[in-house]
């Protein structure tokens, strides 16, 4: 619904890549570089992603991934290169002043409680 952000989240190990689009609705979706030797590391691109553009995103394994639902509601399907592993699953706070997102915000996010849990990107296992 309205509000929901969902991230940022990815695996270490057991890396997945994602391939994201919207069935129903808008999403502001948002991929962050958190691999270290990259010279693009904690960099960050934001697209809209929604049902009536018919745009889909490709999240390579060693990117963080979120979204933000901006429609009163959304469907987002993924696709996945390998299968979830809680284990391994890490959670970037969302709003970590490190990474700066500009998330188009309208009111405050609606977060999950696994979402609160979040870490700061400086005290995340991100990869090498």
């Amino acid at each position: 619904k309205k509000n929901v952000l969902r991230g940022l989240h990815y695996q270490n190990p057991q890396a997945q890549g994602k391939l994201v689009r919207v069935l129903a609705g808008e999403i502001y979706d948002v991929v962050v570089d958190v691999r270290r030797s990259s010279p693009r590391f904690k960099r960050w691109v934001g697209v809209r992603l929604s049902s009536a553009n018919k745009l889909a995103i490709w999240v390579p394994a060693g990117f963080a991934h979120g979204f933000l639902v901006l429609s009163e509601h959304a469907d987002v399907l993924y696709k996945t290169t390998d299968y979830y592993a809680p284990q391994h699953e890490h959670c970037i706070i969302w709003n970590d002043p490190e990474l700066a997102i500009d998330w188009p915000l309208d009111g405050a996010p609606e977060l999950s409680a696994k979402d609160l849990q979040g870490r700061a990107l400086s005290d995340s296992q991100v990869f090498e």
